[in-house]
């Protein structure tokens, strides 16, 4: 995997054979990093990537300039690989959490602008994940959640729900927090 754009840009990361992982392909995380520059300016975005992997999503966060990432995983393995990664990199801006996603945003209570998962595709629990981050609210307003999923599960009746967009076999449903529109009364 590589680091697209930033300042650790064409950085290659090799994670050891051994993780129980399917990173993101360089292909699709270009494009969905494409869709999230018309959305937020990197500077100003803390984010949260949820069951992480190998970190390659919040690898290109850093670098792109997030002053804060949180970066997700229960597997040993892929949470000592993440931390040194980010050492070697010295990525002051990555936190590494070692927890069981569901359980880590039950008891969660801070908000992000986005918020970014890979549940395996076996996952049984899509919609349990996305009510945890409305129902928490771990979303700030304008904040945008992105899940990524195989072609088989779709949240067009979720009222949160803003679109899907898919690239050869990785699907991405996207979510926003809306904005409070000011009321009558507010003018």
């Amino acid at each position: 995997m590589r680091i697209i754009r930033g300042r650790y840009q064409r950085r290659q990361i090799t994670a050891p054979a051994n993780l129980p992982v399917r990173p993101t392909t360089d292909m699709a995380k270009e494009s969905l990093f494409n869709i999230i520059e018309n959305h937020f300016d990197f500077e100003e975005v803390e984010a949260m990537d949820l069951f992480a992997g190998t970190g390659n999503i919040s690898y290109e966060l850093v670098s792109r300039g997030c002053p804060k990432v949180v970066s997700v995983d229960q597997d040993f393995g892929c949470v000592k690989f993440i931390r040194e990664t980010a050492n070697k990199l010295d990525m002051k801006e990555l936190l590494v959490v070692r927890s069981d996603v569901f359980r880590f945003l039950e008891k969660h209570k801070m908000q992000y602008d986005l918020i970014f998962a890979d549940p395996p595709y076996d996952c049984q629990h899509y919609d349990t994940l996305v009510q945890l981050i409305f129902d928490n609210n771990l979303l700030r307003e304008g904040g945008m959640f992105i899940l990524e999923h195989d072609k088989y599960q779709h949240f067009e009746e979720h009222p949160h729900f803003m679109e899907q967009r898919h690239y050869g076999k990785v699907n991405f449903s996207f979510f926003a927090q809306t904005i409070e529109e000011e009321s009558e009364e507010d003018i």
